[in-house]
């Protein structure tokens, strides 16, 4: 069985800054795994080529043993770090529109969370907050019933309250024959939730490790691992 994301010597530079560089990376099924490193790491541009918004400069990336396509973007849920959506659509629009452009929508699935994290159908995106609307964009992306599940920063913009039952939508709405990739600076908050770490740092890998190998092998936790690795 392919796995659900492999990078191939994956390479991308902008305009003579070298953002990855010759990264290897294979990531198995059923993993949610948190993508790690200080700004100008190069995670976000990993994400956004696993998405087919960018294209390598050499190398390649792979998503369930294809290239990004049209066909990869039926099997993968991708959330940006910026909110996207309309300001002059309402909740229920937003929805009939992801149930319109992905055949793997769960109607159910949104509607339910929506009433869990407290937003209305008819509540439209110019009168919410910037951590509602990340909320919202959250909900849709994880009631599609996707292969892989791209998240760059899902929790950054929301209050601390909502972080938890943030993680428990993500560990328990997607499928678990699905990976999920996060890619955020809160590691402590996220810690909980991960099977495994991979480290970027200056367009290379660092590490990559269980969760559980951290802490035999190194005895502490991720969020210590990684302020020791990168400290300034």
């Amino acid at each position: 069985m392919s796995f659900a994301l492999e990078c191939k010597s994956l390479t991308k530079r902008y305009a003579g800054c070298l953002a990855l560089n010759q990264i290897n990376l294979e990531l198995n099924r059923g993993k949610i795994v948190g993508l790690l490193g200080p700004n100008g790491s190069g995670k976000t541009t990993l994400i956004k080529l696993a998405n087919g918004l960018l294209t390598p400069t050499a190398g390649q990336v792979l998503i369930g043993g294809l290239e990004p396509s049209v066909q990869t973007k039926k099997v993968v849920a991708y959330l940006p770090e910026r909110t996207y959506l309309p300001d002059w659509m309402s909740v229920e629009q937003t929805l009939h529109y992801f149930q319109d452009f992905y055949e793997n929508f769960n109607m159910a699935k949104a509607e339910d969370m929506l009433v869990r994290l407290g937003l209305g159908l008819k509540d439209r995106i110019k009168t919410m907050s910037k951590g509602t609307r990340e909320k919202l964009q959250l909900i849709l992306v994880m009631s599609r019933e996707a292969d892989l599940y791209l998240l760059d920063e899902p929790i950054g913009g929301v209050d601390p309250a909502a972080r938890d039952y943030i993680l428990n939508t993500i560990i328990t709405n997607y499928r678990q024959e699905s990976t999920v990739l996060i890619s955020t600076h809160l590691i402590q908050d996220i810690e909980q939730v991960l099977d495994e770490v991979v480290f970027l740092n200056q367009g290379k890998i660092a590490l990559h490790m269980t969760v559980d190998e951290i802490r035999a092998e190194k005895g502490t936790s991720v969020d210590a691992l990684f302020r020791e690795v990168f400290k300034c």
